[in-house]
């Protein structure tokens, strides 16, 4: 799929809260192509709207599956970006996006094509 999204001349990027030394372990088992950012204390998130804090019931589920957020980002803010996928032009418009605070409904990745046709 990166190649498909290369070959209209469009890049994919991901951001994450992880510190970069996770986001380097994710990237190399999972043998990713393209660019992981960091976005430090959910920032850019946070601009955009889409943080939300895992209540303290949610805490304790994530501990006892081994996920430390506070470890993974760096701080104790329990917070999280909400899943989603922004298509920018090089002249910085957002012409295409999609989140939801629902963390189940994720964009369809296969969808990103037919949004770079339409440019």
């Amino acid at each position: 799929m990166v190649s498909d999204i290369e070959a209209h001349g469009a890049s994919l990027v991901v951001i994450s809260p992880q510190l970069a030394k996770y986001s380097k372990q994710v990237a190399r088992k999972h043998h990713l192509t393209f660019s992981v950012l960091g976005d430090k204390g959910n920032a850019l998130a946070s601009q955009f709207g889409l943080v939300h804090r895992l209540p303290e019931d949610m805490r304790g589920l994530y501990g006892a599956l081994g996920i430390d957020l506070e470890r993974f980002n760096g701080d104790d803010s329990w917070a999280l970006p909400m899943p989603g996928r922004f298509v920018v032009k090089p002249q910085g418009v957002i012409v295409s996006a999609d989140a939801s605070p629902d963390h189940t409904r994720r964009p369809e990745p296969s969808d990103i094509m037919g949004i770079l046709k339409t440019l």
